[in-house]
């Protein structure tokens, strides 16, 4: 098996797991925002009913703004692994193949990073969302 292919391998691997996280990440912070901005606040009797809906699905988010770090450090663990297993294989110190190879892996922890900062930032803007809400229902109710 060559080098090509284990990269191409975690590539896709990785790589399509952070895309797919990333989509469904932004995904969820359009779907609430266009919830936040039709709610009714009226409509709900109790507090408790209104959070359960105003936080559906925002720990999603938060799980992929907390997670997506690690799975492009396995990705960069991965591709060193493979990096220095086909060296051992073949006996080649090529240092243009092993800087290439490594700059590969280290995409993968790039690519984490650029799924968990914009997933924190859409957390924290529908959490603060949340609290406006929650506060407006509490003083339009009587509740402060």
């Amino acid at each position: 098996m060559n080098i090509e292919l284990l990269h191409q391998i975690t590539d896709y691997g990785i790589i399509g797991i952070l895309g797919f996280m990333s989509f469904i990440s932004v995904w969820l912070w359009i779907e609430r925002l266009m919830f936040y901005k039709k709610i009714k606040l009226q409509s709900y009797n109790s507090k408790e009913e209104l959070e359960i809906e105003l936080t559906n699905n925002i720990n999603v988010i938060s799980s992929f703004a907390s997670n997506a770090p690690y799975i492009g450090l396995l990705g960069t663990v991965i591709g060193i692994i493979i990096t220095f297993y086909i060296m051992g294989q073949s006996g080649n110190l090529d240092v243009k193949n092993i800087m290439t190879s490594l700059a590969l892996a280290l995409k993968a922890t790039a690519m984490g990073l650029i799924v968990a900062i914009p997933s924190m930032f859409f957390y924290n803007h529908l959490s603060r969302k949340i609290e406006v809400l929650v506060t407006k229902w509490e003083v339009a109710n009587g509740k402060n």
